[in-house]
């Protein structure tokens, strides 16, 4: 009888401590997840781009895959435009050798606004076999592809292993770009700006391409179509922001490079502004700004404020720091070469077991 007592103790302790690490588990996802975040199914927002056949739709209309062969890639577009807002998805990218390869998640207005686009990119290089995927972020404003301010980095997981979320964050006032729930960038919009900060209705975009000629050291390294098709996920899409498709008449695909006289400008956007701008995504908080200020220091190799080659005056929007900038050469690089030095490298950690799909800014 006492054993069975004991037995009956030990087993309602460890489902005591089960419950902890259950509830431990479920304070920590809650914790990780960005809030307020409204996923549609493709139909609600979303149209195909181009790759007839190499898009493929989940059959529940949440996910969608891209695929890239040997006669093409493939891409979607958001059916409507929008004046600010958030852009969001859950994405894995393909894996194995991938050199050559670009996955863009972006926003842009550049079939409407031919010669002074606006643009908000999240670009995803491709690698050789064993090399991990690398990415940059680019923001252009009016046109200004000479003025392009783009940032590369490194990733502290593997992105082809399991879904990661990805967000473009666009308000009046400032740009964040966000991994999971860390903020890797934040561009805060100053009069100095001008034209150079994105002002005009925007289109979210989502592509699979071969960029042979520059994604992979410069084009050293092609497309490689044994490995094809590449594959590249999208689930959980999230369009939250103004839509002004149906006061903005060049966004039936005419060209109109004086968005002012179309009357686009009449649409009221406060409210939908307040929204974003009121979102736990549109605030950094002291655990995320910490987490940005790591992210940068061990895994950016590439900023356009400290490449003194390409501008000696760094733009209005560079905030230099000299812990940061002494770590780079003039021309924005690193001065270990591709990557940081030992020093900043993390600690290899072992791998869990685990289904949720987003990290922590605790892991960086």
């Amino acid at each position: 009888m006492r054993d069975s007592i004991h037995f009956l103790w030990i087993d309602d302790n460890r489902f005591k401590v089960i419950m902890v690490v259950m509830m431990t588990i479920v304070s920590w996802k809650c914790v990780l997840a960005l809030e307020n975040i409204n996923p549609i199914f493709f139909d609600e927002g979303l149209s195909h781009l181009f790759g007839e056949g190499n898009l493929i739709r989940s059959p529940d209309d949440r996910s969608v895959r891209l695929l890239l062969d040997k006669y093409t890639g493939s891409g979607f577009i958001s059916s409507s435009m929008y004046q600010h807002g958030f852009f969001s998805s859950l994405i894995k990218l393909p894996g194995a050798y991938t050199a050559g390869i670009v996955v863009a998640f972006y926003t842009s207005n550049g079939d409407v606004f031919v010669k002074n686009h606006d643009e908000l990119d999240i670009e995803f290089l491709g690698n050789v076999e064993g090399k991990p995927w690398r990415f940059q972020t680019n923001m252009y404003g009016n046109g200004s592809t000479n003025r392009g301010r783009e940032e590369r980095y490194r990733l502290w997981f593997d992105p082809s292993k399991e879904f990661h979320r990805y967000s473009i964050l666009w308000t009046p006032t400032k740009i964040i770009f966000w991994v999971d729930d860390v903020p890797i960038r934040e561009i805060i919009r100053k009069e100095e700006m001008e034209g150079d900060y994105p002002q005009k209705p925007m289109s979210l975009y989502a592509t699979i391409w071969d960029a042979s000629s520059w994604a992979t050291n410069g084009g050293k390294f092609a497309v490689d179509y044994t490995f094809s098709p590449f594959v590249s996920e999208f689930k959980d899409i999230a369009l939250d922001g103004c839509n002004v498709t149906d006061s903005f008449p060049s966004a039936t695909g005419k060209n109109n490079n004086n968005y002012i006289n179309v009357g686009y400008n009449h649409t009221n956007c406060s409210v939908s502004d307040e929204f974003l701008m009121t979102n736990d995504y549109s605030t950094i908080n002291p655990k995320q700004a910490a987490a940005m200020r790591r992210f940068r220091e061990r895994y950016m190799y590439y900023s356009y404020c400290y490449d003194t080659v390409r501008y000696a005056v760094p733009p209005p929007e560079c905030v230099i720091v000299t812990a940061e900038k002494d770590r780079f050469k003039d021309t924005g690089r690193l001065k270990f070469g591709g990557s940081h030095s030992k020093v900043h490298r993390p600690r290899k950690r072992r791998r869990r077991n685990r289904s949720t799909p987003v990290v922590s800014a605790d892991d960086l």
